[in-house]
């Protein structure tokens, strides 16, 4: 399991758009084959800072995803609207309870 952690900071004003956009597409991501969990988190005390957080069955399942239609057109979208350069990380759990 490869677990998807991306940072991204937006442009105050532009948040609502990310939230909207995110919503209209969430159920989209989950359904996408060899997506396993998908959940928006934000940073305390912060209202311009989000994280996605999303499990997949493998890397080759996260990169299918990565170069399909659905991401391309989700993230030309959502990389209008940051504020700084976006961070991601592709990590594996070794120690869950």
């Amino acid at each position: 399991m490869i677990v998807r952690i991306v940072k991204m900071t937006f442009q105050p004003e532009k948040v609502k758009d990310f939230l909207e956009n995110f919503d209209a597409n969430k159920a989209k991501i989950r359904g996408f084959e060899g997506c396993e969990h998908l959940e928006l988190l934000k940073e305390e005390g912060r209202e311009d800072v989000y994280f996605t957080y999303s499990y997949w069955q493998n890397v080759e399942a996260l990169e299918n995803y990565r170069h399909s239609q659905l991401f391309k057109g989700v993230w030309k979208f959502t990389k209008t609207l940051f504020a700084d350069k976006p961070q991601a990380w592709s990590v594996q759990s070794i120690d869950k309870q």
